[in-house]
């Protein structure tokens, strides 16, 4: 019994065990994007067009999004029945097994349509890891947090996508300087996949030290869990679920944009070198990472809203000329295009990751918050670069990719404004 009176784990604990994984997991999600808008229509689709190799590749990429609702769904049930912790450390090991398992898959020329029946396979177990990653992660971190520090606390797992994103990145920059371009598209693409394997076992050494939420062991104790925490969420939460998962959309569709769109816009309709293309991608997640992290320390202040509404405001006000600076193939311009559109996605991711649990009952929270950033995933990031791609090739011209951004921004403004500021809420016990 002494060891469960213990105090609870201090803030740099927390705030590490919610970051790493999220970490891990977006390194492990974004090197596959990458390697889908630079190399996987010549090793896996070699007998398509270029523009057919790449919507296939960028389909690959979109089976992961389908697969994170399936993913939220199941961890959100048990992580609403049985706790936090233990489906974040099954979420990461799905994850990351399924991330190794895409860089031994051979290529088309080996052993043919295999080969993307393989990675399909592959994608979708890593999608469903990642449906269970994030919910968890943002609930780990907000449960454990004082009154008045939910923004704060929310920033740790937060910042998780801007750190993978560099890492995955940063190797595949490495890579791409110290390689031929033959060598890279046969084995140096795989050289990132492979290496998750000892991200992953840091991931699970981190995430087993930490103990289960207080919320939830108050849930416990009070015997608030359902039999089928989604079922419940449905039938007494729709219209927050909708309209949280709309809300949502813009923010994926912002970043997808932006790291893979524009990679396989730059290099093939363009001409710019993918080194140009990556290192401009860097500075702007970079810039984002920070600017979340200040978004949602100030969503605790001025609250959640309005940082979101103003987030899907300057989207659109941004949608032409982050193109139109793309477009002149400057670097420095490049880089400028990238970063206006990432400090928008970061001004709604910021104040998301307390805003989304915040909306949910305790009782249904994991499953509520991680379908709604999941399910919202299928548009932002699955479709939209498929259809940006698809845009693209019927008018030639990226003005009608910027219309439907701004589309995308209007359907957020509006479904963030129907839904009620949440900072000052009781955590315990969720909307009532």
């Amino acid at each position: 019994m002494a060891q469960q009176a213990a105090p609870p784990p201090t803030r740099r604990r927390i705030a590490v065990a919610s970051f790493i994984g999220t970490a891990i997991e977006f390194y492990d999600f974004y090197i596959y994007g990458t390697a889908a808008a630079l190399v996987f229509n010549a090793v896996f689709f070699p007998d398509f067009s270029p523009l057919a190799g790449t919507l296939l590749s960028l389909g690959t990429f979109a089976v992961g999004f389908v697969a994170r609702p399936v993913g939220a769904v199941l961890f959100g049930h048990f992580g609403d029945r049985i706790g936090r912790k233990r489906m974040l450390v099954v979420s990461l090991l799905v994850m990351g097994v399924a991330t190794v398992a895409v860089g031994f898959i051979p290529s088309y020329a080996s052993i043919g349509e295999w080969a993307p029946a393989l990675l399909v396979i592959a994608r979708f177990v890593q999608g469903i890891g990642l449906g269970g990653e994030w919910g968890g992660a943002v609930l780990l971190a907000t449960e454990y947090a004082p009154p008045g520090k939910r923004g704060l606390y929310s920033a740790f797992p937060q910042l998780g996508p801007a750190v993978g994103f560099v890492l995955g990145n940063g190797l595949f920059l490495l890579l791409d300087a110290t390689m031929s371009d033959e060598t890279f598209r046969t084995v140096g693409w795989r050289i990132p996949f492979i290496a998750s394997a000892v991200l992953l076992v840091v991931g699970y050494y981190i995430r087993m030290r930490i103990a289960e939420t207080p919320v939830f062991q108050a849930a416990l104790a009070s015997k608030e869990q359902v039999r089928v925490p989604f079922l419940d969420l449905v039938r007494q939460q729709p219209r927050v679920l909708v309209l949280a998962t709309l809300s949502f959309v813009l923010a994926h569709t912002l970043f997808y944009t932006v790291t893979v769109f524009a990679l396989s816009y730059g290099t093939r309709q363009l001409n710019v070198d993918r080194t140009t293309l990556l290192l401009a991608a860097m500075v702007a997640v970079a810039v984002m990472g920070a600017a979340t992290l200040l978004f949602a320390v100030r969503s605790d202040v001025i609250g959640r809203k309005r940082l979101c509404m103003a987030s899907g405001v300057l989207a659109a006000i941004w949608a032409f000329p982050m193109f139109w600076l793309i477009d002149t193939a400057n670097p420095a311009l490049i880089a400028l295009g990238m970063t206006g559109a990432l400090l928008c996605f970061a001004m709604l991711y910021g104040p998301m990751g307390a805003f989304l649990p915040e909306l949910f009952r305790v009782r249904f929270r994991y499953s509520g918050a991680s379908f709604a950033y999941s399910a919202s995933g299928i548009v932002g990031g699955g479709i939209s670069p498929i259809v940006a791609t698809d845009l693209l090739a019927r008018t030639g011209s990226t003005a009608a990719v910027s219309l439907y951004l701004i589309g995308i921004a209007l359907v957020c403004v509006v479904c963030v404004a129907l839904l009620k500021e949440t900072k000052d809420d009781d955590f315990t016990d969720g909307l009532s």
